[in-house]
């Protein structure tokens, strides 16, 4: 399994200066990235890749509000081997027809990606794992509804937010993922308390062996109230450490 880092945490610093942001990543130690609504910026961001030795095996993009053909050429210029819708707002996770149209819909936009060889995916929020359907969260009973070839990018702190225990979810869902967000904290709706990983309450290595098969961990904050990249940075580490213990 690799590591990767989530360029939507850096996003003040992508907006005032994009290449410098990409080459202090790298400098850092990530070779892979997850780059977010990334048409508009897609010429930039595959020149600072290549430049800096970066990979993106997945990012993330508006497919269910925007024009696909659009997202999945500039995914395909940048490399993105797995497009992921990274969020619905709550109202869509209340019943289950609600959720049968959401899955209809990234059913058809994972055909169209296959026409561009490129994965779908959604990625989850607190909402999804609160929400109870059928007897099961909204989550698993959405990832009922989807054509095999879709994939799930589980972020292991909403899911706990939300009420679930990550690693049993995670065993649930099996090999429907193939990539968890990792971020630790307190595990509550303060953004700011979010905690480069190891130094919160989230079981982080429970949650990443508890899919055989994933294929990519992503380093994720939402906010931080300290210098971003020294906590990016001590993330990494401490994922680093766990692999080489």
């Amino acid at each position: 399994m690799n590591f990767s880092v989530q360029l939507y945490n850096v996003r003040s610093a992508v907006e005032d200066d994009l290449p410098g942001t990409i080459r202090r990543l790298a400098q850092i130690g990530y070779d892979q990235i997850e780059p977010y609504d990334f048409v508009a910026r897609a010429d930039e961001l595959a020149r600072a890749f290549a430049d800096n030795g970066i990979s993106a095996p997945t990012g993330h993009a508006p497919l269910l509000s925007q024009d696909q053909d659009e997202i999945f050429a500039a995914a395909k210029e940048l490399g993105i081997s797995t497009v992921i819708d990274p969020y619905l707002p709550a109202e869509h996770w209340q019943n289950a027809e609600d959720i049968q149209a959401t899955a209809a819909k990234l059913n058809e936009a994972a055909k169209k990606g296959a026409e561009y060889g490129i994965r779908v995916g959604y990625h989850n929020h607190q909402w999804e794992l609160e929400s109870i359907i059928e007897g099961q969260t909204a989550l698993e009973y959405f990832e009922g509804l989807l054509d095999p070839e879709l994939v799930l990018e589980v972020d292991t702190y909403w899911a706990a937010v939300g009420g679930q225990d990550p690693v049993e979810l995670l065993k649930r869902l099996g090999s429907r993922v193939v990539a968890v967000h990792i971020k630790d904290g307190p595990v509550n709706m303060d953004l700011l308390a979010q905690l480069p990983a190891g130094q919160g309450q989230m079981d982080i290595w429970g949650a990443i062996n508890a899919v055989p098969g994933l294929e990519v961990g992503v380093v994720e904050f939402d906010d931080y109230a300290g210098d971003i990249f020294e906590a990016m940075e001590a993330s990494l580490r401490y994922l680093e450490a766990g692999v080489n213990a």
